[in-house]
């Protein structure tokens, strides 16, 4: 699968099936998270790998009532990262893009090995903290759950979310959000 293929398979699933989690798994996405591009080479990202059931099961309680349907996740990979490991120049604070990007790699390549990587915003940063250990100085970002995707629709899942898993969501045309040369000036 090349990456074109991987950006156009990817989808935000929520009907998961269990997969296997091996440390070779873990390596293999994290390996591949860090070849993301950073400020000056920081790396600022962190990324812990929840699979063991006892810590999943743990982590549930850091999740929003909406993303009752993350139980399903075979894994939870809590991405986090702290202003000071990255470049912060004038106003400009880079480590949250630059774990993002580094986030997408994992995303990609996940989806390359046929399996549902799913972020979230749904969660308690405070708890996740708690339950994994995580100093607070650091910034839990989100939550990517892992899986496979399960071809029967879950009924944790609302009707909108049901929705989502059978067709893809439409995406914006490209005349709103991107410009040639300048903002147009008629847009606001």
């Amino acid at each position: 699968m090349n990456v074109t293929d991987a950006i156009h398979a990817r989808r935000a699933y929520r009907s998961l099936e269990p997969v296997e989690i091996t440390p070779q798994l873990v390596e293999d996405l994290a390996t591949h998270a860090s070849l993301s591009a950073s400020c000056f080479n920081n790396q600022p990202w962190r990324f812990v790998f929840v699979y063991e059931r006892e810590a999943l099961e743990a982590m549930w309680g850091a999740l929003s009532g909406g993303n009752k349907w993350a139980k399903l996740a075979s894994m939870i990979v809590a991405v986090f990262s702290r202003p000071e490991d990255d470049c912060q120049i004038r106003d400009r604070v880079y480590h949250q893009i630059d774990a993002g990007m580094a986030t997408a790699f994992l995303i990609l390549r996940a989806t390359e090995l046929g399996l549902v990587a799913h972020p979230i915003a749904g969660f308690s940063p405070r708890k996740v903290r708690d339950v994994l250990g995580i100093p607070e100085e650091y910034q839990v970002i989100t939550l990517v759950n892992v899986g496979r995707k399960s071809e029967a629709v879950h009924p944790y899942l609302s009707e909108e979310q049901a929705e989502a898993e059978r067709a893809r969501p439409p995406r914006k045309p490209l005349a709103e959000y991107a410009y040639h040369n300048r903002y147009p000036s008629n847009t606001l």
